[in-house]
């Protein structure tokens, strides 16, 4: 039995003397009134009402009922107005500073599907994990190693012009020692100034005999403009080449790839965001 169901049916319909009228004004059938108030009898053991052909009244049992029962049916409609709240409130989220408006924007929209007002904070990935341990967002997207991740970003070269080669090899970057010319470098952006990005490329760099200025970090806005200004590489998805009109290849030699996963102040958070979300939160990360 709903007990909550049958003490609103059971205060409205003593309240209005009548079973017409009180189920009227709790919004059900009077057959449904009529049988919950029954229930509630059955379950204490006593009758509540006392019922002729035109009229209902309280028994002695009912009248000493009746107080209980309104407070059951007033909590049960302020915990109803708290969810509603609780549901309204911002859940912020720290997010990678790459995403989109646009996706960020659909993220927000799957969030309200799944009863989330989501507040989206981007970051990098430093300063994610950081707003989660002070408490100023409720979760956030961290980078982790790729093997130890819920989402997966494939990385790759993309330069202003189209290659011809389908594979990017760094070998390729490195000049001879009469060169003099400017030497095309790999540009990093913040977000994969990661160890599990940035040793990888700077390992192979050093493999293949390139100079460590050849690879360089700073931000997306200049590391994007210096590439579309010359023929240096920017290190990033296949997604975030699209949105900058770069051409993308994989590195030759090497499988690198963002990883990311979510943590929260609360378990519960991260485990509904990873669940509910999931989809969304690729479409962001550019992970296919």
């Amino acid at each position: 039995m709903d007990v909550v169901a049958a003490c609103k049916a059971f205060v409205a319909v003593s309240g209005h003397g009548s079973f017409t009228v009180g189920a009227a004004a709790a919004r059900i059938p009077q057959s449904v009134a009529s049988r919950r108030v029954a229930a509630l009898e059955e379950h204490f053991g006593a009758r509540l009402l006392d019922r002729t052909s035109r009229t209902v009244t309280l028994t002695p049992f009912g009248r000493e009922m009746l107080p209980s029962a309104r407070r059951l049916v007033e909590l049960a409609e302020a915990m109803a107005h708290d969810a509603e709240r609780a549901k309204l409130r911002p859940f912020r989220l720290a997010v990678p500073a790459i995403c989109t408006p646009r996706d960020l924007a659909e993220l927000v929209a799957d969030g309200r599907r799944h009863g989330l007002n989501l507040d989206p904070h981007p970051a990098d990935p430093g300063e994610r994990a950081e707003l989660v341990r002070t408490l100023e967002v409720r979760a956030a997207l961290v980078a982790v190693p790729p093997d130890h991740a819920t989402w997966r970003t494939t990385l790759g070269l993309a330069c202003h012009a189209e290659p011809r080669a389908a594979v990017i090899h760094l070998e390729a970057l490195r000049a001879s020692r009469a060169d003099t010319s400017t030497k095309r470098r790999v540009r990093l952006q913040p977000e994969d100034d990661v160890p599990h990005v940035r040793d990888q490329v700077t390992r192979l760099r050093d493999a293949v005999g390139l100079q460590p200025a050849q690879v360089v970090v700073s931000s997306l806005v200049t590391a994007a403009a210096e590439v579309l200004a010359s023929t240096d590489l920017l290190l990033c998805s296949r997604a975030q080449a699209d949105e900058l009109g770069l051409h993308w290849r994989p590195i030759g030699g090497l499988d690198l790839a963002r990883g990311y996963d979510v943590t929260a102040g609360v378990r519960e958070d991260a485990h509904r965001i990873r669940t509910s979300l999931s989809t969304a939160i690729g479409h962001c990360l550019g992970a296919r």
